[in-house]
């Protein structure tokens, strides 16, 4: 079974992030500018939370709050659901459904060692299920 070092082999270790006093402007410009749906909140340079698009739908544009005026203390999650590199992506999966997050930072101790998504989840499986198909295909054809 794969884990989630597996992914961070193929994905990397980049993490992008944003400071916590930031305005959620700053955030969104920043998860456009790298096509994300995500980061990390980073207090000086520990990991503190994490702010999603879901954040800023719930808590700034639902209630009526400017982006250019809430902080992202204000808004982003910081009970956060994390796994570590050997964490298992059916445990992720199972992680993901029970806490209704789409994003999990990976932790190494106490050190962040990178983020996955359900999407990287999602192609990961699919890229070990058709190595698994084609491997049944040769051993059915005779050819393993």
């Amino acid at each position: 079974m794969a884990t989630v070092s597996d992914i961070l082999a193929i994905k990397g270790h980049a993490v992008h992030g944003v400071r916590r006093t930031a305005t959620v402007y700053e955030a969104i410009a920043a998860m456009l500018r790298h096509n994300i749906g995500s980061l990390v909140g980073m207090d000086e340079t520990a990991f503190c939370g994490i702010i999603t698009e879901r954040e800023y739908l719930r808590k700034v544009a639902l209630e009526g709050r400017t982006s250019r005026t809430t902080i992202v203390d204000e808004i982003m999650m910081t009970d956060v659901p994390c796994v570590t590199p050997s964490t298992t992506l059916d445990q992720c999966m199972q992680l993901m459904t029970d806490k209704r997050v789409r994003h999990l930072p990976v932790m190494k101790g106490d050190r962040l060692a990178g983020i996955v998504s359900i999407g990287d989840i999602v192609k990961q499986m699919l890229g070990e299920q058709a190595i698994h198909i084609q491997s049944l295909t040769q051993y059915i054809q005779g050819r393993a």
